[in-house]
């Protein structure tokens, strides 16, 4: 038995970038060699492409992480090493992704190969045929490569359908969307037993045809967290057309003025801009009332056990549901672009200790091997460059003040 996951969270990481390799010419004829060390490869990225042939994202429930390749390290002979490979990641259309503890929405995928960059791989490090110059024309030191991303997303999947069928719990929706289409969710007589939407397909004629979705029975309460109807609420936010079954019957003692007056406040409360969407109002179980309560009933009306007007509600959502396709923008993949800032800026964390900012400082000192003495003039060198020192005097750190860069600690000696 299948099963329908419209929540899940997903660790994702880049893959690690190769290291630069240390290398030296050694040939017969060649009396000084320079260095002929190769890059490392780049690390893998994790994209995530929404696909149609995803139906939820159950593949993430028991098995949440996901890792692209890692970079090879170079070798001599000027030789770069290979770059990782990319992680694809499939996702169902609609799918949300958010930063899992700030809840920001980073991307969202409505369309079949919509795709989003979730996780960039490391650069790969220069090896030490990079570092030659004038002034260093023999050096002993390479770059290491550069950590993949890693970051903790959720993810909440919102239906893609045309119509959603909104009501309350046995309120005869199951029963409409199995009439009128191909899906099959359960059905009793009994509150609830819709526990997971379910879309079909509705078939009109030869050219005509829109997606319906079944969404479980909402109550009273259902957009501040009663019943079971207030998770799916968000499956109704991208539906073109909102179709409310009304019990006429009322079992529950509920009219059916009540019932829908319940409904629009519930979908009103969740997302005001829900009750300016395209809507029709159909009263069901005609069947099972007498003729009079049909009369009074000012909507439309119909029976999924005997057919009656059911035809009638499907052509009057085909036309809405033309209606709104042809009103509607072109909708392309929402991605939330956060490049981070280049440029460095120091934080003191208590007395005497102090914690440098900037992707490009941070990277100076993650991709160097801070164990080689060369490699460390190197690395003071462009801190030097990108005005860190400066920056750490304006800010008041004095000698012997402990700096911290990424992972890297030292000892603070003001320039002369």
């Amino acid at each position: 038995m299948s099963v329908f996951v419209d929540e899940a969270q997903l660790n994702v990481r880049g893959g690690d970038g190769g290291a630069g390799c240390v290398s030296f010419r050694r040939e017969g004829p060649v009396a000084f060699g320079g260095p002929n060390g190769g890059d490392g490869g780049k690390g893998g990225d994790v994209w995530l492409v929404a696909d149609r042939n995803v139906a939820s994202l159950l593949a993430f429930r028991d098995h949440p992480h996901r890792r692209a390749g890692n970079g090879v390290h170079g070798k001599g002979k000027d030789l770069h090493g290979r770059t990782g490979d990319d992680l694809i990641v499939a996702v169902p259309e609609g799918t949300v992704a958010k930063d899992m503890y700030t809840g920001e929405v980073l991307a969202d995928l409505v369309h079949h190969g919509d795709k989003w960059l979730a996780s960039p791989g490391g650069r790969g490090g220069r090896g030490n045929h990079k570092f030659m110059s004038n002034k260093r024309r023999a050096p002993t030191f390479a770059e290491q490569g550069e950590e993949g991303v890693e970051r903790w997303l959720k993810l909440e999947l919102k239906l893609m359908a045309d119509v959603a069928l909104v009501g309350f719990p046995n309120a005869g929706k199951s029963t409409f969307i199995s009439t009128v289409s191909a899906a099959k969710p359960k059905i009793a007589n009994y509150p609830f037993t819709t526990l997971e939407p379910h879309l079909g397909v509705v078939r009109v004629d030869e050219t005509t045809e829109f997606v319906m979705a079944d969404i479980p029975g909402l109550i009273e309460g259902a957009s501040e967290g009663r019943g079971l109807g207030h998770q799916f609420l968000r499956h109704i936010e991208r539906a073109r057309v909102l179709c409310y079954l009304i019990d006429l019957v009322a079992l529950d003692g509920i009219a059916p003025e009540e019932q829908l007056r319940t409904l629009q406040h519930e979908v009103g409360n969740y997302s005001p801009e829900l009750l300016a969407r395209p809507s029709l109002i159909v009263g069901t179980k005609i069947d099972s009332v007498e003729p009079d309560v049909v009369a009074a009933w000012p909507h439309m009306s119909m029976s999924c056990i005997t057919t009656e007007n059911v035809r009638k509600v499907v052509n009057l959502l085909a036309a809405q549901v033309g209606q709104a396709r042809q009103a509607e923008p072109i909708n392309e993949a929402t991605i939330i672009m956060r490049p981070e800032p280049e440029h460095a800026w120091v934080e003191q964390l208590g007395e005497n200790e102090y914690r440098v900012h900037g992707r490009s400082a941070e990277r100076v000192v993650a991709l160097n091997d801070v164990t080689t003495p060369e490699a460390l003039t190197y690395i003071d060198e462009r801190l030097s460059k990108l005005g860190v020192t400066k920056l750490l005097s304006r800010a008041g750190v004095r000698e012997g003040d402990v700096v911290w860069i990424a992972q890297f600690s030292f000892e603070f000696v003001p320039e002369v």
